[in-house]
């Protein structure tokens, strides 16, 4: 791997780092060489994350995060920076989804998926662009969205405002953030198969949704690793306020 593309000596923290695409990232920035702050809420889920950095001599930290709760982020960060260092990256990777048709949801799980996708995103980003502003040295801001914030998906409202919202946060952080040389993209994946997707893009909903992508199969995790580290690396330091996608060309259907 190119040093243009390695994080040697950067700190960088993931949420959501317990599982699925989160766990990918923080593999993948801990072999690019950062010390890596993995945060969620499962615990042992992180320990045995951490294990696995470590048996290829990474650096990492465990930090039980909700990024629903102030102090709870507050918290995370502190520990992170006490024990790895002044943070530098940042993937703002944690959500949860609920798919249900719009006129059946209630108040309540609305609330939910966005007090998660939308709300823990910006108290996440404003909590590490702070600590990034204060010491002054910039920093790179990830925040992942989704296909789903750029076009319409049925039974996903929730999901698909939250990530739609967080791509225009995106861009209204990295006009405000670039005087304080912090840069904040996004990365939108498209259907990347994880544990909690595998069964239905397996099955016979998967088959059907398969015909729309052009590539003609559907993400894995390692398919988001070159964007990720563009992003995260000195490769992609001049770009600031973009969404890159990446799916497989599943959104040309839509233009």
């Amino acid at each position: 791997m190119s040093d243009f593309f390695g994080l040697s000596g950067r700190v960088a923290v993931v949420t959501g780092a317990s599982s699925g695409l989160g766990r990918q990232f923080a593999l993948t920035l801990a072999r690019a060489g950062a010390k890596v702050g993995l945060a969620a809420r499962r615990a042992e889920r992180l320990k045995e994350l951490d294990a696995e950095i470590a048996a290829f001599d990474g650096r990492a930290l465990p930090v039980v995060m909700d990024v629903t709760d102030p102090v709870s982020v507050a918290e995370g960060f502190a520990a992170i920076e006490t024990e790895l260092g002044p943070i530098g990256v940042l993937v703002n990777n944690a959500g949860i989804a609920a798919t249900k048709p719009f006129l059946d949801q209630d108040e309540r799980e609305w609330r939910e998926v966005l007090a998660t996708n939308l709300d823990g995103a910006r108290r996440v980003a404003h909590g590490a662009a702070t600590l990034m502003a204060k010491h002054g040295h910039g920093g790179s801001i990830i925040n992942i969205a989704s296909v789903l914030g750029l076009r319409p998906a049925n039974h996903l409202s929730a999901y698909a405002a939250a990530k739609a919202g967080l791509v225009s946060l995106t861009q209204t952080m990295a006009l405000e953030l670039a005087r304080h040389h912090i840069r904040v993209n996004a990365l939108a994946p498209g259907y990347i198969v994880t544990d909690l997707n595998r069964e239905f893009l397996t099955g016979k909903g998967g088959e059907a949704m398969l015909k729309r992508v052009p590539l003609r199969r559907f993400g894995e995790a390692a398919d988001l690793d070159g964007a990720l580290l563009l992003l995260a690396s000195e490769a992609g330091r001049y770009m600031t306020g973009s969404v890159i996608v990446v799916d497989g060309g599943h959104t040309l259907g839509f233009l």
